[in-house]
């Protein structure tokens, strides 16, 4: 023999969300009526058209339901804080990179400048009294001194 047992949908046992303001979220079909006389009058045309876009925008917010509307907020604003706080360690590492350059890399740029400059004097002076030994050596083996041209 089958026996028979009466289950009760979870919906109608537990309580309906509510929002911040009090109302309540509850999908009642009941209340609702065939509109279309309402909906065909050319009155309610001129009222959509005095609706700004906000108006527009809020009234989408009834569609997402609080608890999305909860999480998407939850997680834009910890990506929020994430780029918030990227942004700023950044700019104080570029602050620092750039401080040390200014500090250390000009100096040190300016230090290895003049060194070369000197290098290039050291060598010209060099090559300078390497050819003047040339024209004393060269004119001692001639006995007679050659006329530079």
């Amino acid at each position: 023999m089958v026996k028979l047992e009466e289950l009760e949908d979870e919906h109608f046992l537990s309580k309906p969300d509510s929002t911040s303001d009090g109302a309540l979220l509850v999908d009642d079909d009941d209340d609702y009526t065939d509109t279309d006389s309402e909906i065909s009058d050319d009155g309610s045309d001129a009222g959509a058209l005095e609706e700004s876009l906000f108006d527009r925008l809020s009234a989408l917010r009834d569609i997402i339901p609080p608890k999305a509307r909860a999480r998407i907020s939850s997680v834009s604003s910890s990506i929020a804080s994430a780029t918030s706080s990227t942004v700023n360690y950044s700019g104080k590492g570029l602050w620092v990179i750039a401080t040390s350059i200014l500090l250390l890399g000009i100096p040190y740029a300016l230090a290895i400048g003049e060194e070369q400059q000197y290098m290039e004097e050291v060598r010209r002076e060099s090559l300078m009294s390497e050819g003047a030994q040339g024209l004393l050596q060269g004119g001692q083996g001639q006995g007679q001194a050659q006329p530079a041209l």
